[in-house]
């Protein structure tokens, strides 16, 4: 299995795994949020994982949608907030 995509959280990774199984690309998602209990992910991303073999055909598949591969970064406070 192959990393083609990380998102903040499971919910985030969602629409993407859908986007690949209507593609007919089988994959998983890989986070350490003790199983979805915790919403949100313990090492900082949610991993989409697919085969090998079905690789490129996903990150095709990932970056024709808008939000494609999005994993939120941690950003300094805006001063005055």
């Amino acid at each position: 299995m192959v990393q083609v995509g990380a998102y903040r959280t499971r919910d985030d990774a969602w629409p993407a795994q859908a986007a690949l199984a209507a593609a007919g690309i089988q994959s998983m998602l890989q986070a350490d949020d003790a199983g979805g209990a915790y919403p949100f992910d313990l090492t900082g991303a949610a991993r989409l994982l697919v085969d090998e073999a079905d690789a490129e055909d996903a990150v095709a598949v990932l970056s024709q949608r808008p939000t494609a591969n999005r994993k939120a970064r941690r950003r300094p406070a805006e001063p005055g907030s």
